[in-house]
């Protein structure tokens, strides 16, 4: 009897979980159709604390700036990627977030089909915005994580080329946060072995060396420098924790692969550092093959949302000059918005695009076992 009691719950609960996820869909695809005013009038119509889930610091600034405006009770919270995807999975009702704003874009396919999250894209900003940051998520802002080196002493990293960096010399003197605890380092790892970075690996390592690549026992350039790069590498704790020690008079030699928004915090020593892609651009060469890795975070309306029109609005908001402000004030964040121009002295994000890893989903997807080499290599 319990049995069968207990099965007959886990059946109401499916059926009462799939009926919301068909009515926040059709909130959603009323959404897509509705202008900014009939979007604040439904938003408001709405009741309870809106929640709000982001892998950003900043997204508790934003939250709370559009809360003001509205005088809608807020509730933000700054997760990890995981911990986010983990209360996609578990929450329900009232303690599920609304909206997430979240990167990853591999897990994000996963719960888009899983039925987790709707995409929504407003309709005051799709003429602005590029139809491949439009589907299957809307893109928020794009994210660069750059080589970076301390630009003191005589032994200054020279960083034309990403090979450099498996030299001898250079061991205990790349520093990265582990692709074990950051998937998307992990990502930009998988990314090089795709062909299109694997033979543009290859290309570098001949005009580093001056001969072709042996490949000895890897499949191809891609997976011949992870390895070695990553023999090399010194894990940091955290991007602002490498920033600090890159940035010491101390770290003269050292070179970090870390997220270029941190040169804002007063905590680096940003005048101990050089931008290699700032430098290449300056000098007239360029980093081969790439300069570092760009990806996209996201926003998404969460399935359980109980205010699903208010995570709409907050998502139109997030995507305007206004709303982007907490990330646009200072280097690092680009928006897709063709209207939001970057910051003075920072490169467009048409040229980081042309000179950095981008992120994936599907091939990542697709070449899951890749991840098995990555971590096998961290354990050196």
């Amino acid at each position: 009897m319990k049995k069968f009691l207990s099965l007959v719950l886990a059946f109401v609960m499916a059926m009462s979980l799939t009926q919301a996820l068909a009515d926040v869909a059709a909130d959603v695809a009323e959404g897509e159709l509705l202008s900014h005013d009939e979007l604040v009038e439904k938003a408001l119509a709405e009741s309870g604390t809106f929640v709000v889930y982001g892998n950003t610091s900043r997204i508790a600034t934003a939250a709370e700036d559009f809360a003001a405006l509205y005088n809608i009770p807020l509730e933000s919270s700054n997760l990890k990627d995981q911990e986010i995807y983990t209360k996609l999975r578990n929450e329900n009702g009232n303690a599920a977030a609304d909206m997430v704003m979240i990167q990853d874009g591999a897990q994000l396919t996963d719960a888009i089909d899983e039925g987790l999250v709707i995409n929504f894209v407003p309709s005051e900003v799709k003429d602005v915005l590029d139809e491949a940051d439009q589907q299957p998520a809307l893109v928020h802002q794009y994210i660069n994580k750059l080589f970076i080196y301390n630009n003191l002493g005589d032994s200054v990293p020279a960083i034309h080329n990403v090979w450099e960096l498996t030299a001898p010399e250079m061991k205990g003197n790349v520093i990265f946060k582990n692709p074990e605890s950051e998937k998307v380092n992990m990502n930009f790892l998988v990314m090089c072995t795709k062909d299109e970075w694997a033979d543009k690996l290859a290309e570098a390592y001949k005009a580093w060396k001056g001969e072709d690549i042996d490949l000895g026992e890897y499949k191809n350039a891609g997976y011949k420098w992870i390895a070695e790069f990553l023999d090399n590498v010194t894990f940091g704790k955290s991007d602002t924790s490498i920033a600090e020690e890159v940035s010491q008079e101390t770290a003269a030699g050292k070179i970090g692969l870390f997220v270029l928004s941190k040169l804002r915090s007063s905590s680096v020593l940003t005048d101990n550092l050089t931008v290699a892609q700032y430098d290449a651009t300056a000098s007239g060469y360029a980093v081969e093959p790439f300069a570092g890795f760009m990806y996209p975070m996201y926003t998404m309306i969460n399935t359980k949302a109980t205010r699903p029109y208010t995570g709409m609005l907050f998502i139109e908001y997030l995507m305007t000059q206004e709303g982007f402000q907490p990330w646009g004030k200072s280097i690092g964040a680009y928006s897709p918005n063709s209207a939001i121009t970057v910051n003075e002295g920072d490169l467009t994000i048409d040229v980081w695009k042309n000179t950095l890893v981008m992120e994936d989903a599907d091939y990542i997807l697709e070449n899951f076992e890749v991840e098995d080499f990555i971590l096998q290599h961290c354990q050196n």
